[in-house]
């Protein structure tokens, strides 16, 4: 068993409030867990409006499970809103 752990960060330069900002953050947390049975939240940068700091963790099964789940979701990220992608930080367990 292996557990993926990703820390990814995105930027929204369009973006002018916090209340903005969490709109776009909670539909795309909500639709990361619909899609891929995983855990997601906003694990840093709550109080700058234009940075988005998510973090996701699922278990897999095996490494090349492991890397298709992170290509997925990082494929999915991309297609499903307008906020760039400035850093991804992997790590995984095994257990």
């Amino acid at each position: 068993m292996k557990i993926l752990m990703l820390k990814i960060t995105l930027r929204a330069s369009w973006v002018m409030s916090l209340k903005e900002k969490r709109m776009i953050i909670k539909s795309i947390i909500q639709r990361l867990k619909n899609k891929f049975n995983i855990s997601v939240a906003e694990i840093d940068k709550q109080d700058i409006h234009k940075i988005m700091v998510i973090g996701i963790s699922g278990i897999c099964g095996n490494s090349a499970q492991i890397d298709s789940t992170y290509e997925n979701i990082i494929n999915f990220i991309e297609d499903n809103t307008d906020a760039e992608i400035i850093n991804i930080q992997k790590e995984e367990e095994i257990f």
